[in-house]
Order: C-alpha cells, then structure tokens, then sequence
C-alpha cells in the first residue's frame, strides 16, 4: 500500500526552540493514525505542519506523491478537512450556515446550494446525532454539540483525510465514543491527535508516540502501549491490562508517593513481563507442567 501522506525528516524551531525534530511519518489510504504524547509534544504543530499552515519548517511533506507546498489554499481543503480543538467564536450563524461551509472548496464564488447539497448536510447530521439542529444558533448549543456540527462540516466536505485535533475534548463519555464510532466508520483516512490513550487504543489503527518534538514509538496500539517506554515519556509510572470486552490493551498512571510496596513490586513483575514476554511464557508452561 502506498504512502498517501510522506513526511521526511521535518525539522520545526521557533525562536531557536526545536518545536518538531526528524520526523519521518508515512500515511496510507484508509488508515486511522493517532498522535499521542505530552503536552507540548508536538502533536498540533505537526498537524500544522501537514496543512501548510506553518511555512519556516524544513524537510519534506508530500501528499499524493506533490510537495504539499505546490497545493493551493483551495486545493488542500478539497483534499483536507479539519476539525481544531477549539474552534474560532462563530457569531450570529445557524447549524446550517456552519455546515454549509463544508461546500465552499467545491463551490465557484457566486454558486448556490442546491437540493443535494442540503441532502448531504442533513445526512451528516444525522450521523452526529444532530438532525433536529439545522436550524438552531450555532452559539446556542452545548460544546460537544458545536463540535459534533463541525464534524459534520468535515463530512460535507468530502475530504480524502481528516484531520482533528482533540475530537473528543469537550464530550461526554457517550459522544466521545459515538464520535469515535462514527469517525471510525467513515471509510477515509483520518490523522487525530487524542489526549487519551485507551480511547486512542480502542479507536485508532495506528499510534504515534511523540515526545519532545521527536517520535519515540509508531506501530499499532498493542506494541506502543509500553508501560516502560510511557513511564518514561510522562514521568508517572504506568501499569496496563487488556479490556476484558475488547481485548484492546488499556494503561493506567499513578503519582509516585501513591504507590505502596505492593504495587511497586507488582509494576516491577509487570515491567519485566514487557520486557521478556518469552520469559513468561516459559513460565505459564512449566506451571502447567507441574500440575
């Protein structure tokens, strides 16, 4: 499968600060990526980074084999639709008006929505569980229900990658699921950053670590959900189990003076199980043996 997005050692400094270090990220058709780490790992800039929005980066950014800095404004949103994680105040607009911007790459300056461009708006509403909103104030509704209508926006503009940022940031925990459900499902590319990890790891194909700028881990959940290589990124330390129900790994952190003898050596069995599974499984065999 070839790379629809190719990122190439990208290199961000503001002010002499190193903001994004080496990066080198591939993408493929119809794979959900999501960016991971600190705060202030670098998550949103490297999303600014793949939406030309910061032009100082050097290295190379290549979408559909083209240097992203060939793409027009225009362009890139016909082939990128975004949801931010704290939209700009949207004044005196209706649900329709917001969703209606969605059609503006695709439309000429004068051209009019048609029939089935309020078809397509009603269906992706109907998809965020906001059909009954078209004609409500924009302003009225709650946080998670701006957001789901600017998830609706990104449908209508039938983008070949979405891109959000902290999707689920002001849901509750019914939306961030229905949210990510719906994200899941929608057959495209999508690159997210996700503040949390366990959603990150039930939702997302594909993880990327980031840690100062620099990626230290990029391969499906399972494997980037280390508990020795996430104590060391966060600086607390990390214990993780496997979701009973859907068998998808889920960690869990703790403040150090928290912790008491038992749960130190329980963490150290753990950890040492991450590190030679081969080991514990050895282990598992020869007690089997012996009964």
């Amino acid at each position: 499968m070839s790379a629809l997005l190719y990122i190439k050692q990208l290199n961000w400094k503001v002010s002499g600060k190193t903001i994004l270090n080496n990066v080198d990220l591939n993408v493929s058709t119809g794979e959900i990526v999501g960016i991971i780490g600190p705060n202030g790992a670098g998550k949103t800039s490297l999303l600014r980074c793949i939406l030309n929005q910061q032009k100082d980066f050097t290295g190379t950014i290549h979408f559909k084999g083209k240097n992203i800095n060939s793409y027009s404004a225009k362009k890139l949103a016909r082939h990128f639709a975004v949801v931010a994680q704290k939209a700009n105040p949207i004044f005196a607009l209706s649900v329709f008006d917001v969703v209606s911007m969605g059609l503006l790459p695709h439309k000429t300056m004068f051209s009019l929505n048609n029939s089935q461009d309020l078809h397509q708006m009603t269906l992706a509403l109907e998809k965020v569980g906001l059909a009954n909103e078209l004609h409500s104030q924009y302003n009225h509704l709650s946080g998670g229900e701006q957001q789901r209508v600017l998830i609706a926006r990104a449908l209508v503009q039938k983008a070949v990658i979405l891109i959000l940022d902290e999707p689920t940031n002001h849901l509750d925990v019914y939306y961030q699921h229905q949210i990510l459900t719906l994200v899941k499902n929608l057959n495209i590319t999508v690159i997210m950053t996700v503040h949390d990890l366990n959603l990150a790891a039930q939702y997302c194909q594909r993880l990327v670590l980031l840690n100062k700028g620099e990626i230290v881990a990029d391969d499906i959940a399972d494997k980037v959900l280390n508990p020795i290589i996430l104590t060391e990124v966060f600086q607390l330390p990390c214990q993780r189990e496997q979701d009973p129900v859907t068998n998808v790994a889920r960690v869990y952190f703790h403040l150090a003076d928290q912790i008491t003898t038992s749960d130190n050596e329980q963490l150290s069995t753990n950890n040492e199980q991450q590190r030679n599974p081969t080991n514990n499984n050895k282990d598992q065999t020869q007690a089997m043996s012996h009964e």
